[in-house]
C-alpha cells in the first residue's frame, strides 16, 4: 500500500469523481483510477461503486475513509515536526466556516494571518454545522469556525467572542427608537429568517420560543444580506446577531432584552489529531484577534 494510493482515495471519496480528484491531484484520471485500482486488489474489497459519472463509498470504503485520512493526517505532522526543528512555520490549512460568520469575522483575521505568517497556505471552504463536522471527522479541513456549544466529545472548542442579537426592523417602524425591545412587542409582524440548516436559524427561534412567540415567517433565505435587504424594503422583521449589522443598510437595529439572546462563536478542532505548528499558530492568531 502506497501513501499516493492514500491521498488519490481520499480525493475521490471528497470529490465524488475520478476526473475531478485527478485534476486535484495534479495527474491523469487513467493512472489515478489504475492506482485505485491496484489499492482494492490489496484489500481485497471494493472502496468505490462506479455509477456512471460519480462514484460513490461502498460500506467497506466508508470504514476505510477516516483510517485512511488518519494515516496521511499523522504524516503530514511528522512532516511538520521537521519543520518545527528549522524554526520555521509553513505548510497548508484548511479551515471550514458557517455562512453566518465567514463575511464578518474571517477576512480581517485571515489577512493579518499570512501577512504574519506568509508561508502558510491557507484554503477556506465556507459550509453549515452539520457538513463541517463530518469534514472534521474525515479529515478533509483542519479548523471549523462556528456557534458554539457543539455537542459531543470528539472535538476539542476554543471560544472566540460572544455577541449579542438585535431585532433587524423596517427604518420607519414604530419600535426603532427604544435601546431595547421584547420579541413580544414583535408578536403581529410577518418574520424574515434564515433557512433551516443554518445554526442560527435555531439560536433565533429558541429567542423566540422564550418570548412565547411563535413568528409568522413569510421570507427565508442563506444570507443575511438577503434578509436585511427584505426588512429595508418593508417586508418584516428578523433577527440578525452584532456581527451582521450593515450601518448603511435601510434597517434600524434594536438590541433583544434578553440575557440569553447571545451567540458564542468558537473554532473546533477534531480532539486527539495531530497538530502542526502552523495550525496551532492559527488558533492562536484567533484567539487573540
Amino acid at each position: 500500500m502506497e501513501v499516493h494510493q492514500l491521498r488519490y482515495f481520499c480525493a475521490v471519496a471528497e470529490t465524488g469523481s475520478f476526473s475531478r480528484a485527478a485534476e486535484q491531484s495534479h495527474i491523469s484520471q487513467p493512472s489515478l483510477s489504475q492506482q485505485i485500482l491496484k489499492l482494492e486488489d490489496e484489500l481485497g474489497a471494493r472502496l468505490f461503486d462506479r455509477l456512471g459519472r460519480s462514484v460513490r463509498l461502498t460500506e467497506l470504503g466508508k470504514t476505510f475513509l477516516p483510517r485512511a485520512c488518519a494515516v496521511l493526517r499523522e504524516l503530514e505532522a511528522a512532516k511538520g515536526d521537521v519543520v518545527e526543528g528549522k524554526e520555521f512555520i509553513g505548510g497548508s490549512i484548511t479551515v471550514g466556516v458557517i455562512p453566518t460568520v465567514a463575511p464578518y469575522l474571517l477576512p480581517p483575521r485571515l489577512t493579518t494571518f499570512s501577512r504574519k505568517f506568509s508561508q502558510v497556505r491557507l484554503t477556506v471552504v465556507e459550509e453549515i454545522t452539520p457538513v463541517l463536522l463530518d469534514r472534521l471527522r474525515s479529515g478533509t479541513i483542519d479548523v471549523a469556525i462556528l456557534a458554539l456549544p457543539i455537542r459531543g466529545r470528539e472535538f476539542d472548542a476554543f471560544p472566540l467572542l460572544t455577541e449579542r442579537l438585535f431585532a433587524a426592523l423596517p427604518k420607519k417602524h414604530k419600535l426603532n427608537s427604544r435601546p431595547s425591545l421584547s420579541l413580544k412587542d414583535l408578536r403581529a409582524e410577518p418574520f424574515l429568517l434564515l433557512r433551516d440548516g443554518h445554526c442560527f436559524r435555531d439560536t433565533a427561534v429558541a429567542a423566540c420560543d422564550r418570548a412565547r412567540l411563535h413568528p409568522q415567517i413569510v421570507f427565508e433565505s442563506g444570507q443575511f444580506s438577503s434578509l436585511l435587504s427584505m426588512v429595508g424594503a418593508g417586508m418584516g422583521v428578523s433577527i440578525v446577531p452584532e456581527m451582521a449589522i450593515e450601518k448603511k443598510s435601510q434597517c434600524r437595529y434594536v438590541r433583544i432584552a434578553d440575557d440569553q439572546a447571545v451567540r458564542t462563536i468558537g473554532a473546533i478542532v477534531l480532539r486527539g489529531r495531530s497538530l502542526t505548528r502552523a495550525h496551532r499558530a492559527f488558533l492562536s492568531h484567533l484567539r487573540e484577534a
